[in-house]
């Protein structure tokens, strides 16, 4: 039963990709009719597939059996390049960063509530067990880029995303009351970075600062990661101007 329902579900995906490419070879807004012939399939078929596709915004009903390619694909279209692009043009100053201060850098993204780790520069003999794997994920609150994207949202929006995660505690450090994540919210928008305080990762801290695009939206995260006893919040400075660096860069 299980797999009959996996090879339903797979045809259902295979159905739906082949609907997003006979849309996007018409520029125009194509009928139900047309795109139920150009994908061979039953016209039921196709508009309830095409159903699912308009309320989750990959494509778009313009008038009742008339489609189109929805907004939805250019927002992740340009995710997509606004992600490439960033990884690219930080590495070399994630590892002048790396040169200067001797500890781990790492560049992150957001995706919805937390912090995806998309590339890093580690000392060869580093044993923390933060971000081993590119692709890792943490919950914004305990991450120092994941408190930019916070802070960047504002506070009424962070109240918003701590009521919808309850706030759940990694460590003793962790953050998990929201009036004080609101306190340290307000510092990091008037400071313009951010620190983790082994709040991810007992004895691990972090610092953190945003990366803008040429259109000044935050698009990614820059930060330092070293054991506690061995962080010196100055550096705070060092990332900031690699991050400022890298924003200039990117336009």
């Amino acid at each position: 039963m299980a797999l009959k329902e996996a090879k339903s579900s797979i045809q259902v995906i295979e159905r739906m990709m082949s609907l997003l490419d006979a849309l996007a070879r018409h520029p125009a807004p194509v009928n139900l009719k047309q795109l139920a012939g150009d994908t061979s399939l039953h016209p039921s078929t196709a508009h309830r597939i095409l159903g699912v596709m308009v309320e989750s915004r990959l494509i778009d009903r313009i008038e009742p059996g008339t489609y189109r390619l929805g907004i939805r694909l250019l927002e992740l279209g340009s995710l997509v390049k606004s992600r490439i692009s960033v990884r690219q043009e930080a590495l070399p100053f994630m590892q002048d960063l790396h040169y200067d201060i001797g500890e781990t850098v790492n560049l992150s993204v957001r995706h919805d509530d937390e912090v995806v780790y998309v590339e890093r520069t580690a000392p060869r003999n580093s044993m923390m067990r933060v971000v081993q794997i590119i692709g890792a994920r943490a919950p914004l609150h305990i991450t120092a880029v994941g408190k930019i994207f916070l802070a960047h949202d504002g506070l009424e929006r962070c109240a918003e995303y701590a009521q919808r995660t309850g706030l759940p505690g990694y460590t003793d450090n962790t953050l998990t009351d929201a009036e004080a994540l609101a306190r340290e919210i307000q510092n990091v928008r008037s400071q313009g970075y951010a620190f983790d305080n082994e709040e991810a990762e007992k004895g691990v801290s972090c610092i953190g600062a945003g990366i803008y695009n040429d259109e000044g939206r935050l698009v990614a995260g820059l930060s330092v990661a070293a054991p506690s006893d061995s962080l010196n919040r100055d550096w705070a400075q060092n990332v900031t101007k690699a991050a400022h660096k890298l924003s200039q860069a990117l336009g």
